[in-house]
């Protein structure tokens, strides 16, 4: 994860924990290789205390490989520590929406069954976010220019996944 990754996924972070998605974990797996090694500490003051750098030891098996994955991966798991998706280059960068629609979902959907650690009040939280994602897309919607009265319905909001 590079350092503007980095602060990006600090950025992120504030973002969802300012729409309610709460006590989410983030880890930053820090490459093994010696250029990576030699700037562990700008990348910890790239985030905040709320994100865990974890610093790979040299000598130990790579986290990546054990994980099937690469170090620019985002790998999401739900709170019962199930892999929901597993995102790499390029829709890992967070210049994109597709890990910040990926934390959402694995936040509010059961999607591998139900879980005993389930926030209380994500029911509510969950239905905001897709309330203010419906409002921003029917605000995005193109309005009708002539005087004719069409009936324009907002456009659905599919969730595609790579």
């Amino acid at each position: 994860l590079c350092l503007l990754q980095a602060s990006r996924l600090e950025d992120l972070r504030v973002k969802l924990e300012n729409e309610g998605l709460v006590n989410i974990s983030y880890v930053v797996v820090n490459h093994q290789g010696t250029h990576s090694q030699k700037k562990f500490h700008l990348l910890k003051e790239s985030v905040s205390e709320h994100i865990s750098v974890y610093q790979q030891d040299e000598q130990q098996a790579d986290v990546w490989t054990i994980l099937n994955g690469n170090k620019d991966d985002f790998l999401i798991y739900d709170r019962c520590g199930r892999l929901v998706y597993h995102l790499g280059l390029p829709y890992s960068f967070l210049s994109f929406q597709y890990v910040e629609e990926a934390i959402k979902i694995a936040y509010c959907e059961n999607k591998c069954g139900n879980c005993s650690y389930t926030e209380p009040d994500i029911d509510y939280t969950c239905e905001n976010i897709t309330k203010k994602e419906d409002e921003n897309l029917a605000e995005a919607e193109p309005k009708p220019s002539d005087q004719h009265s069409h009936h324009h319905h907002p456009p659905h909001r599919h969730r595609h996944h790579h």
